[in-house]
């Protein structure tokens, strides 16, 4: 009869396989950024106030009537904030609410991507849920500050490639790179995915109610800048491609399957 040492040297050795949902150093950098910047709560009153009005997003801000010393950071803030307010939170509870979203999603972009190539992706998205808002809230002088239209953006372009076979979201899927690193298939493709317009479907619908009754965890009786969110989901629906470093299959080249992932 073998000895269990025996048994264990005739059994091959597997290696052990990365758990879905580990954190990729880029997302975690982004996170960390995310709550060091937070801590502008333990400051005196007046600097918070301060570092809000010169970061967040403010629609009044751009009007053009107003000179340019009416708001802090006066002409260059109006570039800078279109970004720089995805990285201010209102409270833990907000933080926590936008994390929880990007731990599949964002880890399954950042992967894909890299971190340069993330970092753009998470700008890009948020100014495009900022420029959803300022087309939606002209002249309003309440600041939006949050993650929230990045994370509708991450999760938008983590559908293009997430329910292909061995995609994170898919039942066959591998480790978390090689789920991260399947390819994506295209707009056109994606628009005729059973399983990507069942989560549209879902994801506006969650949305329009979470927006319409301000029902978002941490908004403290703030208006939700639902708007915003669709921007930001838009934009990285769309842009994907662009930011895609994953060769894709030509269209042409294969049958318009679900199950056949392309890529624009």
């Amino acid at each position: 009869m073998d000895s269990p040492s025996d048994l264990t040297q005739q059994q091959p050795l597997q290696a052990p396989r990365e758990p879905i949902l580990s954190l990729p150093g880029a997302l975690t950098a982004y996170i960390l950024l995310i709550a060091v910047i937070h801590l502008r709560v333990l400051l005196p009153d007046e600097w918070d106030s301060w570092i809000i009005d010169l970061f967040a997003f403010v629609p009044k801000r751009y009007d053009l009537t107003l000179l340019d010393g009416a708001f802090p950071g006066g002409t260059p803030a109006k570039f800078w904030t279109f970004v720089s307010y995805s990285l201010l939170h209102a409270n833990l509870t907000h933080i926590g609410f936008n994390v929880l979203w990007l731990l599949p999603f964002g880890s399954a972009l950042a992967r894909r991507f890299g971190a340069i190539r993330f970092y753009l992706f998470m700008a890009v998205t948020a100014a495009g849920g900022a420029l959803a808002h300022l087309i939606t809230h002209e002249h309003e002088l309440a600041p939006m500050i949050g993650a929230s239209a990045s994370v509708s953006g991450a999760m938008a372009a983590a559908m293009r490639f997430a329910f292909v076979q061995g995609g994170f979201l898919s039942f066959g899927r591998g480790d978390a790179d090689e789920a991260a690193r399947v390819p994506a298939l295209s707009l056109s493709h994606a628009l005729r995915n059973s399983r990507v317009l069942a989560f549209l479907g879902v994801w506006f619908g969650v949305n329009i109610v979470f927006g319409a009754f301000d029902l978002t965890p941490g908004a403290e009786g703030a208006s939700v800048a639902w708007q915003a969110h669709i921007g930001g989901f838009l934009a990285g629906l769309v842009l994907f491609a662009l930011f895609d470093p994953i060769p894709h299959v030509r269209e042409d080249a294969a049958p318009a399957l679900p199950s056949e992932p392309v890529d624009s």
